[in-house]
Formats: structure tokens, sequence, C-alpha cells
């Protein structure tokens, strides 16, 4: 059983940066991987950037490799996604999640977004002004 809890969220001016970060508690933490996704008013949840358990490998969602880079700090059990370069458009509610992952399928996405198959936070607000 894992408990994931983001922070780091907030208000920010266009062009501006966050540092979000999941918490991940559970003594299974090294053996799932972990990603970000977010969700703006209106609009489907999308995948960010995953970061897996084994090599640290990353990948990241269509657009969005460059602005955001995830990275985990093992010894902390923290997951952080560094945002750069924020506009409007990535105004959202931004979740980490947790998942056994066997095979790596691209996108990997349905691996935590298949019904039961990964552990959630509940997410933290991004607002992100012009």
């Amino acid at each position: 059983l894992l408990e994931l809890a983001e922070s780091g969220g907030g208000s920010v001016e266009a062009g501006g940066s966050l540092k979000l970060s999941c918490l991940v508690s559970g003594q299974t933490y090294s053996t799932n991987s972990v990603a970000w996704f977010r969700q703006a008013p209106g609009k489907e949840r999308e995948g960010i950037a995953i970061i897996y358990n084994d090599d640290s490998s990353t990948y990241y969602g269509d657009s969005m490799e460059g602005r955001f880079t995830i990275s985990r700090n093992n010894a902390k059990n923290i997951v952080y996604l560094q945002m750069n370069s924020l506009t409007p458009e990535d105004t959202g509610m931004y979740y980490c999640a947790a998942a056994f992952v066997v095979a790596r399928n691209y996108p990997p996405w349905p691996a935590f977004t298949y019904p039961g198959a990964g552990y959630w936070g509940q997410g933290t607000q991004v607002t992100v002004s012009s």
C-alpha cells in the first residue's frame, strides 16, 4: 500500500517556474514507478512525465519535454516535477501517481490510469496568470 502527497503548487505569473514534490510513503516505494499528470478545467487528464523505478529513466508526454523535468530522490522517497516557462495553459490540478509497471509501453499512462492499477495523490493546484 502506498500513499502519495503532492505539494509545491501555487500561483505564478507567465514565464515563471514551480517545483512540485510528491512524497511517496509505503514499503513498496522502490518497486513502483511514479508519474505526474495534470487536468485542466474542462479538459481530460493528461500525462506529463514518468520516472521508472529500476533505472530512473524518464519519458515525457507530447510537448512536455523541455519545460518539465521529472526527478526522484530515493533517500527521501520524493519525486519532483520542475516546471519552467509556465503559461496560462499550464493551469490545472497536478497529480502524482505510482504503479508497478511490468512492461514499458508507450505511452505509459494506462499503467497508472487503468482502474485499480495505481495509487494517486490528492493533487496540488497550479495557476498561471498572464
